[in-house]
């Protein structure tokens, strides 16, 4: 069904066997402005319905050789044309009982001849009101649907491209045309296309309100903009319609363009606003969370060492991983302390995701180079840290590996509390260091030190549980995973950056580990 209300632009099937009949019957149409085709047969109007786009048919009852009811069935039954309008027309089949088979079988309206010209008129104007009241109602709930999917995805999204994508995606289904959308985000200017025939705002630059005065608004006529950011632009000779849309006042704006020819009433206008506005508020929910997971992520590595003291023989490097699904700061830590003619690391861990977590491990990192200055052993340095946790802070349960090397001699002690123990890595093969202790925060007491040699050429390697621990998952087969996947690397950065690869992908939690070669 055809949107546009003119009669000019309206088609109506005459159908009658009668030549005289069609002609009268055509000529009264015609003269209204309606578009007239005729058809004698039952079997050349069903012909001339699967050519043609047609709005109406007015069909006689008596036909040579199908009635005019069963053209109206098969007409109703056919999904291309089950909403057509379809008016029977009679000089015979006039009595009550002929009517109602007709309206029963499918007919939206019946007429008796002799016809009066003025009742013709009025009933295909009626039966065409209703229809395309109808079909626009239709087409709006479609339209509808299709904005609540696209919404969805557009919420769904987890990254800017993604985003953008699904806006541009949705735009074109909705509207059935080109779309393109263009957002300015941490990564710089990025677009989206989707459609055939894709608009080209030509927008390149990296301020987003300068590249669309320059380069899209200015290079062309310009409608007015109106409140609702809409503006209807061209670019040399192809107009697009525009909206421009923001989550916050003073943001650079979400900018979603389409074919001009797709925005031809105020129902598609508040469509592609709708799907803009949303667009908007869910690329600034996004540009938060990347703002804070940036704060966080800055404030997590000012808490962690800057670098790590260089000593003769030995060789090291480290790796931290944020969360990827959390913009908080976490409680994962490492440090490494030159005490004259020896080494302490550690690798730990606070509970918790939040600036309570970020400001225990700040003072655990701060109390731990305390104690270990003071000239304490590393189970000793444990216990003072445990009666700290207690005192200060009850609910930061902790837990942290602390490993003293002698670098000259490779003699070691360990201690851990409630820590994933430390992995030595050896040509002959990869063992799990034997040593174990209640977390810090509880009070309880703690085994002696691990006292263990590091030959020259191994590697000791101290990891949090953010790079093994998934949900669902055993942390003991985890710990076997990483046992059986690591292996002897003459280069450790290269070692750190396998691991990450296959265990660190989207961590559920922070990750940080330590490697550590005695040379």
């Amino acid at each position: 069904m055809k949107p546009d209300n003119a009669a000019e632009h309206t088609q109506v099937l005459v159908v009658d066997d009668h030549e005289a009949s069609r002609y009268l019957t055509g000529s009264w149409l015609r003269r209204n402005g309606y578009q007239v085709l005729e058809a004698a047969t039952g079997a050349e109007a069903l012909a001339v319905l699967g050519e043609n786009d047609l709005d109406l048919v007015l069909l006689d009852v008596h036909l040579p050789d199908i009635s005019g009811f069963e053209v109206c069935e098969r007409v109703k039954r056919d999904p291309r044309t089950a909403a057509l309008p379809v008016i029977h027309v009679s000089a015979t089949a006039i009595e009550p009982g002929d009517r109602a088979e007709g309206l029963t079988r499918g007919a939206d309206a019946y007429l008796v001849e002799p016809l009066d010209p003025g009742v013709l008129v009025a009933t295909v104007e009626a039966a065409l009101r209703y229809y395309r009241a109808r079909a626009s109602a239709e087409r709006l709930a479609d339209r509808l649907t299709r904005l609540t999917k696209a919404t969805l995805a557009v919420i769904g999204a987890t990254t800017f491209e993604s985003l953008l994508k699904a806006a541009s995606a949705g735009a074109a289904n909705v509207l059935e045309s080109p779309a393109t959308v263009v957002a300015l985000t941490p990564q710089g200017l990025l677009r989206a296309d989707a459609g055939a025939g894709r608009p080209h705002l030509g927008i390149e630059r990296t301020t987003l309100l300068d590249a669309l005065s320059a380069e899209l608004l200015g290079a062309g006529r310009v409608g007015s903009t109106t409140a609702d950011g809409i503006a209807l632009a061209w670019r040399g000779t192809e107009p697009s319609t525009v909206v421009l849309a923001r989550g916050k006042p003073g943001r650079s704006p979400i900018c979603l363009a389409v074919d001009a020819s797709a925005i031809t009433t105020d129902e598609d206008r508040n469509l592609l606003t709708q799907l803009a506005q949303a667009t908007a508020l869910a690329y600034e929910g996004m540009r938060t969370l990347s703002e804070e997971h940036t704060l966080a992520l800055t404030l997590q590595h000012s808490l962690l060492p800057g670098s790590l003291p260089e000593r003769p023989g030995v060789e090291m490097a480290v790796r931290y991983l944020p969360a990827s699904d959390n913009a908080e700061i976490g409680g994962d830590f490492y440090d490494v302390i030159d005490l004259d003619g020896r080494l302490l690391i550690a690798v730990g861990d606070v509970s918790g995701h939040s600036i309570e977590a970020a400001t225990i491990m700040g003072e655990v990192r701060h109390a731990l180079r305390a104690y270990a200055t003071e000239g304490h052993g590393p189970v000793a340095v444990l216990d003072h840290l445990d009666a700290l946790i207690r005192r200060f802070h009850p609910r930061g349960l902790t837990t942290l590996c602390l490993l003293s090397l002698d670098p000259e001699t490779g003699e070691a002690e360990l201690a851990s509390a409630g820590h994933i123990p430390p992995l030595l890595i050896e040509p002959g093969g990869s063992r799990y260091l034997d040593v174990a202790g209640p977390v810090l925060g509880i009070g309880l007491s703690r085994p002696p030190a691990t006292r263990f040699t590091v030959p020259p050429g191994a590697t000791v390697l101290l990891i949090t549980d953010g790079l093994i621990e998934r949900r669902g998952e055993v942390i003991d087969d985890s710990m076997a995973n990483l046992l059986a996947f690591v292996e002897p690397d003459d280069d450790l950065d290269a070692l750190c950056d396998r691991l990450l690869d296959r265990f660190g992908r989207d961590p559920e939690d922070d990750v940080a580990l330590l490697a550590l070669r005695r040379q």
